[in-house]
């Protein structure tokens, strides 16, 4: 499995395919984007754990790449590395005000950059800030969200609960690398799902195991929740191997080596928002949101 998903914004080709062969041969992800608005699509689609965004770009500078991540919920978490030719202090410091994480100055050390880039993404991880195999917000950040629902005082959101029906069945028969796979699958769904009918106050979150939330307002839930089912149940085959999509149905054997008949994957989803408190606590919203999915998973 990489070691970590780099997203390179870079629009020097020569630089870009550097730190894309340099990092692919310490075992992690990258993908390039040559211009600003590609790297916020890119992140739209599938979130990075780090980010090495160059200040100079054809279209929109890196300053405003980073302020339009920072002030998108689910982008705002994700950790920024500048790269630049720039060596002034206020250009850092412009940077770090506007919430970069690091920054390094052209021609840089390739170890030292990837010393800092494993840094920072051990720090999200071990700051449970961030889930691992996801990359999208967990733990303290999806509580800081919740907390912000508790002092809304138009009662206008909702959250969205999902889990993946028939996953504990799947990763027995494919072990955990393909499980870690299928939770990015869903990561990916629900992330473009909110980009293209949400809003930018929108919050994706994985509170654990297969269990994933979104925080929207209330007229867009039921919207979304249809979008991310249909997402799901129109590309889940391709995590299972052609005999099992074949049959529509996966085959085990038990204890006694009899065979027995797993259901396909599919997305259970449901809905809490305001109108169903008052909620005293965060704790009561997910408390009600989690009894609400085991009875839609029970029927």
């Amino acid at each position: 499995m990489p070691k970590g998903r780099i997203l390179v914004v870079e629009d020097d080709t020569d630089i870009a395919k550097m730190l894309r062969i340099y990092f692919e041969g310490s075992d992690y992800q990258v993908t390039l984007a040559e211009r600003g608005e590609e790297g916020l699509e890119v992140c739209r689609a599938e979130l990075p754990h780090v980010i090495l965004l160059d200040i100079m770009l054809p279209d929109i500078d890196g300053y405003e790449v980073c302020r339009r991540l920072r002030s998108n919920l689910r982008t705002s978490h994700v950790p920024i590395i500048f790269l630049t030719q720039k060596d002034e202090r206020s250009d850092r410091i412009q940077g770090l005000e506007l919430g970069a994480d690091d920054y390094i100055t052209k021609p840089f050390d390739l170890d030292e950059l990837r010393l800092r880039v494993r840094n920072t993404i051990e720090r999200g991880m071990h700051g449970s800030l961030t889930s691992p195999t996801t990359s999208l917000p967990s733990g303290p950040l999806v509580e800081e969200q919740l907390r912000k629902l508790m002092k809304e005082k138009e009662g206008d959101w909702a959250l969205l609960y999902t889990g993946i029906e028939g996953f504990e069945a799947f990763g027995e028969s494919y072990g955990f690398v393909a499980g870690e796979e299928l939770l990015r699958y869903v990561a990916t769904i629900l992330t473009r799902a909110v980009g293209e009918a949400g809003t930018p106050g929108d919050f994706v979150g994985h509170v654990r195991a297969d269990e994933f939330l979104v925080i929207t307002r209330k007229p867009l839930a039921a919207r979304l929740a249809e979008e991310a089912k249909e997402r799901f149940a129109a590309g889940v085959g391709t995590h299972y191997d052609w005999q099992t999509r074949e049959r529509g149905y996966l085959l085990q054997t038990d204890e006694d080596d009899r065979e027995k008949r797993e259901e396909l994957m599919t997305l259970s989803a449901v809905i809490v928002s305001a109108d169903d408190g008052p909620f005293a606590d965060i704790r009561e919203i997910t408390e009600s949101a989690a009894r609400a999915l085991r009875q839609a998973r029970a029927q």
